[in-house]
């Protein structure tokens, strides 16, 4: 269950009113007592398909489906009554049309009963997302480095080196503005481009792997604690270890299981003494 309070949800709208004022801070969630933990500290969670590689071991994003997203996006919701919840989009899910993204896209905000959904792409994007915004769906765009298109870019590779490829994300963003994106999640560009397509487009910018000037930040909660080591990006920073705490508990368990320490008479019902008997033995005749 969701935390009891009379707290007003934040809105896209009102996160897109904050363009050009204090960031707005980000993080993902995929489960329920991450989003327990993150709802008074964040503006918004996302529930990203990184969830495929960070919680399911997958190489990338791909093999992640709807009924996925669904399902962690639910579990976020209840534990969340403050933040703006935002769901990915997995790949193949709106792609193909407008009209597909639309059944995909209202599918997951009717069962997650999410603020709002991702995609990932620029100007080709443009008319989906104009689709959706018009029929009631709330949009959160994804340009730059866009995982879910990995292969086509070559790998996890910072984007927008040349002039050209820095001119086509600035085209991106404000094709996604003008479509009616509320927010625009700028991830691994060159920084001074972020800060121009921050100052060029009239919807809040969200980086990672972008700049400090953006208009908000996001990382994956894992990441920034020490949960998920298999892959750490250059724009990550850990605020905190807890994997060696992890490590270090779970063989404090280990060793007190192994020296019966565990459990203690304190961690049992009906405590009589070691032999665990209610009555001492008899002797034997």
């Amino acid at each position: 269950m969701s935390k009891a309070t009379n707290t007003k949800r934040i809105t896209l709208m009102d996160l897109k009113g904050r363009k050009g004022q204090d960031p707005i801070v980000c993080l993902t969630a995929y489960t329920t007592s991450i989003s327990r933990l993150l709802d008074d500290q964040v503006d918004l969670m996302l529930v990203g398909d990184s969830l495929g590689m960070v919680l399911y071991g997958m190489d990338s994003t791909l093999g992640v489906t709807v009924d996925m997203m669904i399902a962690h996006g639910q579990g976020v919701m209840r534990g969340s009554d403050r933040a703006c919840i935002i769901v990915d989009m997995p790949f193949g899910s709106y792609e193909e049309s407008p009209q597909m993204a639309f059944r995909n896209c209202s599918r997951v905000m009717a069962e997650t009963r999410c603020s709002g959904v991702k995609l990932e792409g620029g100007a080709e994007m443009a008319e989906t997302i104009s689709f959706l915004v018009k029929r009631g769906i709330p949009v959160v765009a994804h340009i730059g480095l866009t995982p879910q298109s990995v292969h086509v870019l070559g790998g996890f590779k910072s984007q927008g080196k040349t002039d050209e490829a820095a001119e086509q994300i600035v085209a991106d963003a404000k094709a996604v503005a003008a479509a009616g994106a509320s927010l625009v999640v700028v991830e691994g560009v060159m920084e001074p481009l972020a800060v121009r397509i921050t100052n060029e487009i009239d919807v809040p910018t969200i980086g990672i792997g972008a700049s400090a000037q953006c208009d908000g930040q996001i990382l994956v909660t894992e990441d920034i604690l020490g949960l998920f080591a298999e892959f750490k990006p250059k724009f990550v920073k850990r605020y905190a270890q807890m994997d060696e705490m992890i490590t270090e508990a779970v063989g404090a368990y280990k060793t007190e299981v192994l020296n019966r320490a565990f459990p203690a008479p304190e961690h049992c019902f009906g405590y009589k003494g070691p032999l665990g008997h209610n009555n001492p033995p008899k002797e034997q005749k």
